[in-house]
């Protein structure tokens, strides 16, 4: 019955809706008069036409305020209001019309008690409709049964909202707080948390709901953490600050995110600090399409630059970034944040299509523009692919930089901030490699300035006034190539999961929190600074894949588990890969203002031999001689010890098919 009735067209809906107030409006008027008399009312006569006429003066009313138009199954408070206005002037016109027939022994306070018992009767019998639709059998049977973590406002919401859709069904509420435990809100019994494992046996749930969006990334983990034994899929309602924009809705939940199973909670932003190189100035980007690089633009503009440059060879990701930052300007326009009045304006976006190889280009920009700081962030990062294609990573990572570095000395840019990498530190890959040598190039310019200036005072030689940084840090999480979204997508299909080796670890970071770190690094510099920033503890890879595969609500499939449904399968370490990563070559460090944020000092090589270096690496490259490149990588970063054998092979096959 309830599935013919979910199946009639609108049409029907609006007709079985009227008749129900036909027939429920008049037994509400006869109760009322029963109410009033203190007996059973029996009509005659005239009063007949009272009764008759109770449906035919409030229908016409309900269907001009819209109540037929509202979905039982979703309709809210608003109905409730359209309810009692619907009602209150149909009982005002009843009561004049019962006056213009005349009809004798009407008591005048039947009209309250009517207006009183019509309410009931037509909003009851929708919020029945309602139950019996959301209760009904094959509603029920579809639904993922649910429990909610967190019986508080948000918690109450997603219930609400729950229950007007078809996937999921809250069977009850878990919360930590004593005075709910035992009690029932919104039909929903609150459980205490030694209680979880009795209800997920007892009334076979399926999927853990975390809402709980106050609480701290670190208290999330606790939670998540407590959870991950239990066969259950878990997810999370997201933090204040993302709902911030609305109520909670459904819609809003999402799988358990890799920062919330880190537990770090952010430190925050220093405000002096990030704006120190950014507001009223004008800021170059390069790579701004990247996943670093869109990022800082991201950043960037909301603390009201100038002017904001960007420069990217890849047209796509031009083309989004720049769509993506004209709209959060155009949308927060009007907004506390971005306030453009008076002799504030909107910072104007440049777009530049083209390679940080070409300086006369960058040069020009950097004049064109008045730039007077740079986030250097193209580069090429992917481990495997860099370490088949060293030439092309020598062109970008060391040329690029160089030069980008020698056009911001051209134009007088005030800051240059590197964006770097831990791979950097004893690499065992021309990635890491190419990123310190990068390093290495910056730190000689600026050692090469410095000593011009002590001797500009009886020489008067100008010096160039940019200082030169260089940020540090380890993975981020989500970004093009990361393993996150690859080990989501292997857990969707069913697996397996791969992973390089049982003991790879990595740091990880989120792409905002290494931007702002980022920005705050670069204020603080004084000139051929190495930044450390502060990833936290080590992540073991492995053990990331099964807490991921456990909180999906699967179970790892192994020799101890042969039953199980996702298998991981190692690959062994990819070209170049190592099985963890340091962010210090030496252990010369010192603290900064900010609480995550380290200098290192560590050696450096003098400027002819960079320089002569750099002669060699464009004749190698120009000529394709791989092993020769190899070489100059290991003469220039000392700690480099390259390990794979499969690149010698397709270098030979490279140079042996010229």
């Amino acid at each position: 019955m309830f599935q013919r009735l979910f199946d009639l067209p609108s049409r029907g809906k609006f007709l079985l809706l009227v008749v129900s107030d036909l027939l429920l409006l008049p037994i509400a008027l006869w109760m009322s008069f029963s109410f009033r008399l203190g007996q059973l009312y029996v009509p005659s006569g005239r009063e007949w036409w009272l009764i008759v006429a109770a449906p035919l003066v409030a229908i016409p009313i309900f269907v001009h305020l819209g109540l037929y138009r509202a979905v039982v199954r979703f309709m809210g408070n608003k109905v409730l209001w359209i309810i009692i206005e619907g009602t209150t002037l149909s009982v005002m016109l009843w009561g004049v019309v019962a006056f213009l027939f005349r009809v004798h022994g009407t008591p005048r306070s039947v009209i309250f008690i009517y207006w009183f018992t019509s309410i009931a009767v037509i909003w009851g019998s929708r919020l029945l409709a309602q139950w019996l639709f959301s209760n009904a059998p094959h509603v029920v049977g579809c639904k993922q049964r649910v429990v909610i973590f967190g019986a508080g406002g948000a918690g109450r919401e997603l219930a609400a909202g729950l229950r007007h859709g078809m996937d999921l069904g809250p069977v009850a509420f878990v919360d930590d707080n004593p005075v709910l435990t035992g009690r029932e809100i919104d039909g929903l019994k609150v459980y205490q948390r030694s209680d979880l494992e009795k209800l997920i046996d007892a009334q076979r749930i399926d999927e853990v709901l975390i809402a709980i969006p106050s609480a701290s990334r670190s208290v999330r983990q606790r939670v998540i953490d407590w959870l991950e034994p239990y066969p259950v899929h878990v997810r999370v309602l997201p933090s204040l600050s993302e709902l911030a924009q609305g109520k909670v809705r459904v819609e809003d939940l999402k799988e358990v995110e890799i920062e919330d199973l880190l537990g770090r909670d952010p430190v925050p932003p220093d405000e002096a600090l990030l704006a120190t190189c950014i507001r009223g100035k004008s800021v170059l980007v390069t790579g701004a399409g990247g996943s670093i690089g869109s990022e800082l633009c991201r950043q960037i503009i909301i603390l009201m630059p100038k002017r904001l440059v960007l420069l990217e060879r890849n047209e796509s990701a031009l083309y989004q970034i720049e769509k993506e930052l004209r709209t959060e300007i155009k949308a927060s326009a009007t907004s506390a944040n971005m306030p453009f009045e008076g002799d504030k304006k909107e910072p104007e976006i440049i777009v530049l299509v083209g390679s940080v190889l070409h300086q006369n280009r960058v040069e020009m920009a950097c004049k064109v523009f008045s730039v007077q700081t740079i986030y250097h962030a193209a580069a090429y990062k992917h481990v495997p692919m860099v370490e088949l294609n060293p030439i092309e990573a020598v062109y970008n990572n060391i040329f690029g930089t160089y030069r980008v570095a020698r056009a911001a000395i051209a134009c007088s840019v005030e800051n240059f901030v590197l964006i770097s990498t831990d791979k950097a530190v004893r690499s065992t890959n021309v990635m890491g490699a190419t990123k310190r040598f990068g390093e290495l190039i910056l730190q000689g310019l600026n050692a090469k300035y410095s000593l011009q200036s002590v001797a500009s005072g009886v020489h008067r030689i100008p010096i160039p006034q940019t200082k030169f940084c260089m940020v540090r840090f380890g993975n981020v999480l989500n970004s093009s190539g990361s393993v996150i979204p690859l080990f989501r997508e292997q857990i969707k299909n069913e697996g397996p999961i791969t992973v390089t080796h049982k003991e790879i670890i990595r740091y990880f970071m989120t792409i905002p929190e290494a931007a702002q770190l980022v920005l705050q690094a670069g204020a603080m510099a004084k000139g051929g600074d190495v930044f450390v920033l502060d990833m936290g503890d080590p992540v073991r890879i492995l053990n990331l894949a099964e807490r991921m595969i456990r909180l999906a609500g699967l179970q790892v499939k192994d020799e101890q588990n042969p039953e199980g449904d996702i298998e991981i399968q190692f690959t062994g370490l990819r070209p170049g890969e190592k099985l963890y990563e340091e962010l210090l070559i030496g252990d010369d460090v010192s603290l900064t203002d900010h609480p995550k944020i380290m200098r290192a000092s560590e050696e450096m090589l003098p400027w002819n031999e960079l320089m002569a270096l750099l002669e060699e690496f464009e004749e190698a490259c120009d000529n394709v001689d791989f092993k020769r490149v190899l070489e100059l990588l290991q003469a220039g970063v000392k700690d480099y010890t390259p390990q794979g054998d499969c690149r010698d092979v397709v270098w030979k096959r490279t140079t042996s098919n010229r």
